[in-house]
């Protein structure tokens, strides 16, 4: 066999790594990604899903299930594991979520076979002067959205870009209407990981890293998370290292929680710390609006999609973006043994025509680019019922601001709202955040499931995808989740899964501009989901497989 030389694969004008002579024109808008991409294309990353004929939790990170299913294991039901899961998450990966952050739910209730929708969105504050966010004239502000840039980013960062809290509100009402354990008992593990803190591994001190420069501006966020005020911190390279984030500043926040019950967080004297802290640091943020928050019960968005059910949260989130794009899908859209191109070029135009629609009614303009701390989990419980949960800070590590008095790292709401005025989400007191947030239960046959997932705006389409890889592929659970999935939230190009066979990637490069992506742990080119699945009295759960710290865990 001749061996070919390398220089007689380049033409005489190539230089280094331009091989864009070579690239086909078919596949034009995917060459330059395949070339950007340094990663291993041989490597298998793959998490078998969890099952058990008890209940289960799947969750972002690994600590988290576990003391869920501890949970469930004592006797609770769904709504109990979900109020243990969702304090700790907020102790463990506090960058994503925690007591002052919001979200959405979707509950199932087997016995009456029910779904209900719970809304824990933020809210602006009453204070809150549109005018004290002046324009500099730029386009962008840099971070989750295109918005015209705001002077000192006072709408992104700091104080000034806290909104009203409901995380805590919800899991309080949920918890009064379903609960079966005490509240205080389920706090307990939350207030247990925050007194030990946790190790600063890889992908801690990645996360850390992204955000150092914003938090060194906050001397009580740079205390937690920076060495000297301004250094990551980093574990060492070996097994052997400790290097621990000391959480416990939240220890008597929730401490008290768990005595008083979720309104001490708006009612009582840990509300007025935390309003004073808010204040003296700059934000809008009083009393009056913690004293005023309530999280909402709604009656969940249902709809048929051929021979499913699917429910989703009906109001300021993309509940109504993903029921039209399964009402886009039911049309033409013919199920088969397995997706192929003609599958994946469906998704495309239903998720593009979808948000299309709202961008233009609902107001939310998110770069589909952007970065995001959002968590999701869901929980099923031995008898049928599920819960989906997301809860979110915003940005990563939100306002990038410590409250001192309540060891709370704040979110940055405000940055969900126009600063332009006059259009359909511009900013305004006491108007309620939109959401990207999509958690969703389905019914097909016998199966139920219920899916969320974290990623800003890339959230709707991969929940999109996996209901349908659920409920018109008939897939397991472990199957969907490892189905390589496209992401279109808005803008004209299509991301798709460098793992895609390649007439797939022919055929939606055909219709559209495309861009091939891996798969990876950072940065997230597409949603990490998570969920569970009931078929037989058996459940099932799975999380995103480049999840470095999700997993799914049974009760014992």
């Amino acid at each position: 066999m001749t061996r070919i030389a390398r220089d007689d694969l380049l033409p005489p004008a190539a230089e280094g790594c331009n091989l864009a002579a070579f690239r086909p024109q078919r596949l034009d808008s995917l060459w330059s990604a395949f070339l950007m991409s340094s990663f291993s294309s041989s490597q298998t990353v793959r998490k078998t899903a969890t099952t058990s004929h008890k209940g289960l939790v799947a969750a972002q990170h690994r600590k988290a299930a576990e003391i869920g299913a501890e949970v469930l294991a004592a006797g609770g039901n769904a709504v109990d594991a979900a109020v243990a899961v969702s304090f700790v998450l907020g102790v463990v990966e506090p960058w994503m979520s925690g007591p002052a952050g919001g979200g959405a739910a979707m509950l199932w209730h087997a016995e009456d076979s029910r779904a209900e929708a719970l809304f824990y969105g933020l809210r602006a504050p009453a204070g809150l002067e549109p005018a004290d966010f002046p324009l500099t004239g730029e386009e962008s502000s840099g971070d989750l959205f295109p918005w015209k840039a705001v002077v000192a980013d006072r709408n992104v960062m700091g104080a000034t870009s806290v909104a009203v809290p409901g995380l805590v509100d919800g899991l309080g009402k949920a918890h009064a209407r379903y609960g079966s354990l005490p509240w205080r008992e389920l706090l307990q593990p939350a207030i247990a990981c925050a007194k030990e803190g946790f190790l600063v591994d890889w992908y801690v001190a990645l996360l850390i890293a992204s955000a150092a420069r914003n938090l060194a501006k906050d001397p009580d966020a740079a205390a937690r998370f920076l060495d000297d005020g301004q250094w990551p911190r980093v574990a060492n390279w070996t097994a052997l290292s400790d290097q621990r984030i000391d959480m416990s500043a939240m220890v008597p926040t929730l401490a008290e929680i768990a005595e008083q019950g979720p309104r001490a967080l708006y009612d009582g004297d840990l509300a007025a710390a935390l309003a004073k802290d808010v204040e003296a640091k700059g934000g809008s943020l009083r009393l009056a609006d913690l004293q005023a928050y309530q999280a909402e019960w709604q009656e969940a968005l249902s709809f048929d999609y051929r021979d499913a059910r699917l429910h989703v949260t009906p109001q300021l989130t993309a509940g109504p973006t993903i029921a039209e794009v399964f009402a886009r899908l039911a049309e033409g859209f013919t199920p088969a043994a397995s997706p192929v191109g003609a599958h994946y070029t469906a998704y495309a135009a239903a998720l593009k025509a979808a948000y299309a629609k709202r961008l233009a009614e609902d107001g939310d303009n998110e770069d589909p680019r952007a970065p995001t701390c959002t968590t999701h989990f869901c929980v099923a419980d031995k008898d049928g019922n599920m819960i989906a949960m997301t809860q979110t800070l915003l940005s990563a590590f939100g306002a990038r601001v410590v409250s001192p008095s309540t060891g709370l790292l704040l979110n940055n709401g405000i940055m969900w709202f126009d600063p332009e005025p006059g259009k359909p989400n511009s900013l305004a007191p006491a108007k309620r955040c939109l959401m990207n947030v999509c958690p969703l239960i389905g019914e097909v046959g016998e199966r139920r499931f219920a899916l969320g997932a974290s990623g800003g705006r890339k959230i709707m389409p991969a929940v999109a995808q996996l209901a349908s890889f659920l409920a018109d592929f008939g897939m397991s659970l472990e199957d969907a989740f490892h189905q390589p999935r496209i992401d279109v939230s808005g803008g004209a190009t299509v991301i798709a899964d460098d793992s895609l066979a390649p007439e797939v990637l022919s055929a939606l490069a055909a219709d559209h501009q495309v861009v091939a992506a891996r798969r990876t742990p950072y940065p997230y080119a597409f949603a990490c989901p998570a969920g569970v699945l009931r078929q037989a009295g058996e459940n099932w759960g799975a999380t995103e497989p480049l999840s470095p710290w999700g997993d799914a865990v049974a009760e014992t």
